[in-house]
């Protein structure tokens, strides 16, 4: 593990207990970087993992917390924030989030974005989700990223 993204997972542990969340984070040394990956590695449903989908507000980033089973529709995103979004390039991703597309997390962000929860992810538990690096996770509930995210549950799903 390379020391930025050993302070990236350090940032999602601190984050994670300063929520009162408890530290559920595991390491994968073979990765977990798409949503078929992760969900292999700890042994669950490709839904179950909440992949996070970066894009751009204006300077603002938008987090898409999403079922790793859907695909995410912009104009969904862009109409449950209310305004326009356009997809994010990896060093943009860095530089607004402090994470490496692959280990977006939903919590320990340099500045906070704004967050969507895939309303889908609701009727799953547990799920599991990026903790700083393409080799960590955490484990939690729907319920429990809504509480220590305050995410927007919203339908974001493509539809087709």
């Amino acid at each position: 593990m390379s020391a930025s993204s050993s302070s990236s997972v350090d940032r999602v542990r601190a984050a994670l207990a300063a929520a009162g969340h408890p530290d559920t984070i595991e390491t994968f040394p073979d990765g977990t970087r798409s949503a078929a990956d992760a969900a292999a590695a700890v042994g669950c449903a490709v839904a179950q993992i909440a992949k996070s989908i970066v894009f751009r507000a204006g300077t603002r980033a938008v987090l898409v917390i999403a079922s790793g089973a859907n695909r995410v529709d912009m104009a969904k995103v862009a109409a449950a924030i209310g305004q326009p979004v356009k997809r994010a390039d990896g060093n943009w991703v860095r530089d607004a989030t402090g994470f490496a597309i692959g280990g977006v997390s939903p919590v320990g962000h340099l500045a906070p974005p704004i967050l969507l929860l895939d309303a889908e992810l609701m009727a799953l538990d547990p799920v599991w989700a990026a903790a700083g690096s393409p080799q960590h996770v955490f484990r939690t509930t729907p319920a429990e990223l809504c509480r220590i995210t305050a995410a927007i549950v919203a339908d974001i799903r493509e539809d087709g």
